[in-house]
């Protein structure tokens, strides 16, 4: 067994549970800033301290008991927002199990998860308005609705009033009422289903407990180095694993603070406004940040003196002179002054990115995980990264490469503390799953001597040729992908129908805007002529039995999983 990370930094605080995370960290930093939202009266980002917090998630979470509600399923949906975490909170922590619900679902699949789960309540913000009326048109099994932005006077029947019920909680508690207070965790029991955002198959619940996330969290801050005066800016969607346990909790766990975007092109001004110092991302979101920057620097003609600055710089670091922030104190600025460090998730990302953005001076960190790990697998360290891998095992998970195959390659496999107990009402999937006692992945790698890991792709989307060689998509992709004239592609293979043989081919949506400032020109013609070239330079990189044969332009985006992943099951059908 190759090993992973042994931990860098041991300050990792220990907690047995969610409960015992939030009030030992009150006790540490109840007066510190813990959330940073935007009013909309005054345009401006307004703080909640630690200790109010608190007090909002008992609030909430006693009025939830004074309901009747212990001991079920309970739902939130909607943006990011500081009201979604208390009521993420006050449900997991003692009243029943939380079921996030993805804010972009339509009725139909919203549906599917409330007659899976049969949630007693779901806490919902006002633009999911229309969608829980129509919830509770066609079903019974919710008891209530209760709206983040429904005023008191609004509500009515089964719907409710969050400040309402923050009223009522505060009064229970003055009277003495103790049950959500003294209410016990069992830190192994499933207390999170999270619905899985299903690229290649239908939707799965994965059963997590406190102790699978808990047991993450300690893990993670011994490897990468983050404390109470970091603040994350808050964009990836809160039902996912990576944004709730990373982007959430882990900062509460730390006594950090947290700042809500609000939304994509909002970002390099909430960076700016909030002060932000660490932002998780995707990669096409950090491929867009870095396509754009080299986009204005061709269009402004600076691109070869930030292509000096570069080389000058790196030469610079070799001799121990860190001279990065006065280099590209502009692209610094531009990213809001005060941010230290990205972290990448969610899919493999070309090591370009990552060194590019290091060699400006922010720290980047590419890791992996998927929801039924809690969600961290592996991570490049501080002291200790490859930008074209995910990283070493983090402290107490263990990673194995299942059957590899004469290259290594195999299905990556692992087992510790954060992997789940399995997905919901799926026993033999979970056999499946679990063979030989590791968690399978689905996902295909390799690791090298010293324990890192590479992803090569998926399981389910290699492409076998007839001599029998395996070909990952994934691969090909990130070679096309780093360049600013394409802005996302899919590779799949297409049966030629007369040789029947699995040709390797490409669907490109190309970046119409990035072409034009270049070239001075964006007509079908030469976009297509421009994509074939790079497909030929992307050809002169691969072995012969992986050059792409078909070339396919798109002209709209692919549909896409909440975390940006192309839904290949769905377009592999279609290109």
């Amino acid at each position: 067994m190759r090993k992973g990370f042994d931990p860098i930094y041991t300050s990792a605080r220990k907690i047995t549970d969610l409960k015992d995370m939030l009030y030992s960290g009150l006790a540490l930093y109840g007066d510190r800033p813990l959330f940073l939202e935007k009013s909309k009266e005054t345009g401006k980002y307004e703080t909640v301290i630690y200790r109010d917090y608190v007090s909002d998630v008992e609030c909430l979470g006693t009025a939830l008991m004074a309901l009747g509600l212990k001991g079920g399923n309970l739902s939130v949906t909607g943006e990011n927002r500081y009201r979604w975490s208390v009521g993420y909170m006050a449900i997991v922590n003692g009243v029943g199990t939380v079921v996030p619900i993805d804010k972009l679902l339509p009725i139909h699949e919203i549906m599917n998860i409330v007659d899976r789960v049969r949630p007693a309540a779901i806490i919902y913000s006002g633009k999911k308005s229309e969608e829980m009326h129509e919830v509770a048109k066609r079903t019974d099994a919710v008891r209530y609705f209760i709206g983040m932005d429904l005023k008191p006077d609004e509500a009515g029947g089964r719907f409710l009033s969050y400040d309402a019920l923050i009223a009522m909680g505060r009064d229970e508690l003055a009277k003495g009422n103790r049950e959500y207070l003294d209410a016990e965790i069992d830190p192994r029991a499933t207390r999170i289903l999270l619905f899985t955002s299903a690229t290649t198959s239908t939707s799965k619940a994965a059963r997590l407990s406190h102790f699978n996330t808990v047991s993450n969290m300690m893990s993670a801050v011994t490897v990468i180095y983050m404390d109470e005066n970091d603040r994350f800016l808050s964009l990836l969607p809160l039902h996912h694993t990576f944004e709730a346990t990373c982007g959430f909790l882990l900062p509460i766990y730390m006594g950090a603070s947290i700042a809500y975007c609000e939304g994509l092109k909002y970002i390099v001004d909430n960076l700016k406004e909030s002060g932000a110092t660490i932002m998780l991302g995707v990669p096409l979101l950090f491929e867009g940040m870095y396509k754009k920057l080299w986009s204005k620097a061709e269009a402004s003609g600076s691109a070869p003196k930030l292509r000096k600055a570069l080389k000058i710089s790196n030469f610079l670091m070799k001799l121990g002179i860190d001279v990065r922030k006065k280099l590209f104190h502009s692209i610094y600025e531009g990213l809001g002054g005060t941010i230290r460090m990205f972290i990448s998730g969610a899919a493999a990302m070309t090591p370009e990115i990552a060194e590019f953005f290091r060699n400006i001076g922010l720290n980047f960190f590419q890791g992996y995980g998927l929801t039924e790990t809690s969600p961290i697998l592996s991570v490049n360290s501080d002291t200790d990264f490859i930008d074209a891998s995910a990283g070493k095992a983090i402290p107490g998970v263990e990673i194995q490469i299942w059957e590899p195959n004469e290259e290594g390659i195999g299905e990556i496999v692992a087992k510790g503390p954060n992997v789940f107990d399995g997905y919901l009402d799926e026993p033999e999937l979970n056999k499946e799953i679990f063979e030989g006692g590791y968690f399978h992945t689905g996902d295909m790698g390799y690791m090298d001597d010293a324990g890192f890991v590479f992803i090569t792709g998926r399981k389910k989307c290699v492409i076998v040729t007839k001599n029998g060689k395996n070909i990952y998509p994934e691969e090909i992709e990130l070679l096309i992908n780093v360049s600013p004239l394409v802005t996302e592609s899919m590779v799949y293979g297409l049966v030629d129908p007369v040789t029947r043989e699995e040709l390797i081919s490409v669907s490109i949506y190309p970046n119409i805007e990035s072409i034009q400032a270049e070239f001075g020109k964006s007509d079908p013609e030469f976009v297509e002529a421009k994509i074939r070239e790079l497909i030929k330079d992307v050809n002169s990189k691969l072995v012969d039995y992986k050059k792409i044969k078909s070339i396919k332009i798109r002209d709209t985006e692919f549909e896409k999983t909440t975390t940006g992943k192309i839904k290949r099951y769905v377009h592999g059908n279609k290109e």
